[in-house]
């Protein structure tokens, strides 16, 4: 595994950018701050279409329920600036990963990984969409992202 202890800024990407990236973006800062470590973290989504808007309340809730504090979190478009601006961009999924592959620079697109290749305890790869489920998909998000974001600072220290 590679060193990652130069990272300094981590982007989580999904597709819309209003459950599971708010979601990682929310528990990876709580997450971090507990730790003591001083990143620049941020979430967006491949497409535009909620843009501006706040996370789904179901993500809000299922968080905030956890201790995890969604303010100041707003949709936005992932963008090519992006992967000069992060160290790391993590998809949510395949499909996004593939996405992020493909409009990063050359020379970039070793920054796009998938998220969680970072969990340690959960055999999953992708972070599944909960959008259309019930509330039992968002916290099965949670988990998933709390594991990979423990994966993850464990490599950053």
């Amino acid at each position: 595994m590679e060193n990652l202890t130069h990272v300094k800024s981590v982007l989580f990407v999904c597709m819309g950018n209003i459950c599971r990236s708010p979601s990682a973006e929310a528990v990876f800062r709580h997450k971090a701050k507990e730790q003591g470590l001083s990143l620049k973290i941020d979430s967006a989504g491949t497409v535009g279409a909620h843009v501006r808007e706040k996370p789904d309340h179901r993500a809000q809730k299922m968080g905030i329920e956890r201790g995890y504090s969604f303010d100041g979190i707003k949709a936005r478009k992932v963008t090519v600036q992006d992967f000069d601006a992060f160290d790391l961009v993590l998809a949510m999924d395949k499909a996004n990963l593939e996405y992020l592959q493909q409009i990063a620079p050359k020379h970039l697109q070793n920054k796009a990984k998938l998220f969680l290749d970072f969990a340690d305890n959960h055999q999953e790869t992708e972070v599944p969409d909960p959008y259309y489920g019930g509330a039992n998909g968002f916290r099965f998000v949670l988990d998933l992202v709390e594991d990979a974001s423990d994966g993850l600072l464990s490599q950053l220290t």
